[in-house]
């Protein structure tokens, strides 16, 4: 499908063309990842689409964002029904992204962790195959400081000059095109002129779109890793008050009859990853909704960059983010359980060279596949060993929908609980816990452990037999628990 208007003027130069058809015609794709933080998938209109309205809306019937450039993402090409994260929150997740390798290999199984430098990245992979990589936007695998630069290992990454170490305060003072001080919140920046405050989404997506502008006419590979719609919940004007007038209400599952008796792993406070909701309270969620809003905007830039470059056909464009949110679903906000909300996470891809538009696939991945499925769709051989696997043919047949039952599996903290997932179960084991199975097909809430239910007894052993095998293939630390049995 031609998504380009060109309107031929005699000022156009021959110059000009040659530089549009290159770019459009080279054989080598290009790729542009947009990746953000904290984002619950529920929020996006192409996710909303593929539930009952009863998950779709969990907020109350009809309250969701509009997210129209996403979703063209996704019309135009592929949407994953069953996308994990590899640890739901954020250093190893991220690790886990660019490496390929589940936490536990990536020196980076918690936040703060500094990510290893003795392994490949798919970046690296890139840049030995003549592409420009840049990194722009949250990096969060050099530590703890916040709202820093000039991150010295690259990963792979040549222009890393907007590589922000970590921080989700929404405003920048810039000035001379520098940042001169970040995590200004709304008080702060009040007392500065208004030409030196700057929005972090908007910061780093212009940034993004000069970077677009400079390696346009060669291979270029640049992931943009936008810092919202994570906490403070804060989204800049006019984004702040667009959804006032909804009227959110609390999910269905934190209703004290659901709240009353939960796992432990579920109602464990032990580290600032994942906390008891204090009530429900719509003005954070409002404002979420606002930074979506902003984001789904920002992603309408980088998509109009692109159609009028003639960019659009051979570029690979991704949006995803590195684990969920909560936002009151079980009386939690945050992350950092094995719940839909906090370890489920947006994933729709465009390549309209061998991605069929409107492809769903309903198969379980984690973003340890990400790096060897991407290489692999872009043509780039690559002998690193990757941990993931490489799941490009779900994405280049000729298929509409596809269905596989695949397991694969994700943890917290390197073994304080894990997972084993497929499209449809989920198996959660805790060394101090009753094994939790999950039927996400008849109980979407993850309300009922269906674990001892003689039914399921099957599905529970196949989960729990390929978990162990995945565990002690990749050296999960979860090992060191006690193993629990299928109940005869």
């Amino acid at each position: 499908m031609n998504r380009r208007n060109f309107t031929i003027t005699a000022s156009v130069t021959i110059a000009a063309i040659s530089r549009t058809t290159l770019a459009g015609k080279s054989k080598q794709p290009n790729l542009l990842i947009i990746h953000t933080d904290e984002h619950n998938f529920r929020t996006l209109g192409c996710y909303r689409d593929q539930l009952p309205e009863d998950q779709a809306f969990v907020w109350g019937k009809g309250n969701g964002v509009e997210t129209p450039h996403i979703d063209r993402i996704a019309d135009e090409g592929a949407i994953c029904n069953n996308y994990y994260c590899s640890s739901p929150i954020c250093t190893p997740s991220r690790a886990s992204f660019i490496t390929g390798l589940h936490p536990q290999a990536t020196g980076a199984p918690k936040n703060g962790d500094h990510i290893r430098q003795d392994i490949p990245t798919f970046a690296t992979v890139l840049k030995e195959h003549g592409y420009a990589t840049s990194y722009v936007g949250k990096w969060h695998l050099d530590g703890h400081e916040k709202y820093t630069f000039g991150i010295e290992y690259k990963a792979g990454f040549d222009d890393n000059r907007h590589m922000m170490r970590g921080g989700h305060s929404p405003f920048f003072q810039v000035k001379n095109g520098n940042v001169a001080k970040g995590g200004l919140g709304d008080k702060s920046v009040a007392k500065l002129p208004k030409e030196e405050v700057v929005h972090m989404t908007d910061f780093f997506t212009d940034a993004t779109l000069e970077i677009l502008e400079r390696d346009k006419n060669k291979p270029f590979c640049i992931m943009l890793s936008i810092p919202d719609p994570h906490t403070p919940d804060y989204a800049r004007p006019p984004y702040h008050t667009m959804y006032d007038h909804m009227d959110l209400q609390p999910p269905k599952t934190m209703a004290p009859e659901y709240t009353a008796a939960k796992p432990s792993w579920a109602s464990k406070s032990n580290d600032d990853d994942h906390n008891e909701a204090d009530g429900f309270d719509p003005k954070p969620l409002r404002q979420y909704f606002g930074m979506v809003k902003h984001i789904d905007d920002s992603v309408g830039r980088l998509l109009e960059f692109l159609d009028k470059n003639g960019l659009s056909e051979n570029t690979i464009v991704i949006f995803t983010s590195d684990h969920g949110d909560m936002f009151f679903e079980h009386n939690r906000r945050n992350k950092g359980v094995p719940y839909e909300a906090s370890a489920k996470i947006p994933f729709v891809i465009r390549y309209p060279k061998k991605i069929k538009a409107g492809k769903v696939i309903n198969k379980a991945y984690t973003n340890v596949d990400f790096a060897p499925t991407t290489l692999a769709l872009m043509g780039v051989e690559s002998d690193a060993a990757f941990h993931g696997e490489d799941t490009s043919a779900d994405f280049q047949n000729p298929e509409k929908k596809v269905v596989d039952d695949r397991i694969t599996y994700f943890a917290k903290n390197g073994g304080w609980w894990v997972a084993a997932v497929n499209n449809r179960y989920k198996l959660i084991l805790d060394k101090k816990e009753t094994p939790w199975l999950i039927d996400l097909e008849k109980d979407p809430d993850e309300l009922v452990n269906q674990y001892n239910n003689p039914e399921y007894k099957e599905i529970a052993k196949r989960l729990q037999d390929e978990l162990f095998v995945q565990m002690e293939k990749f050296k999960e630390p979860g090992l060191a628990m006690k193993r629990p049995y299928v109940t005869e």
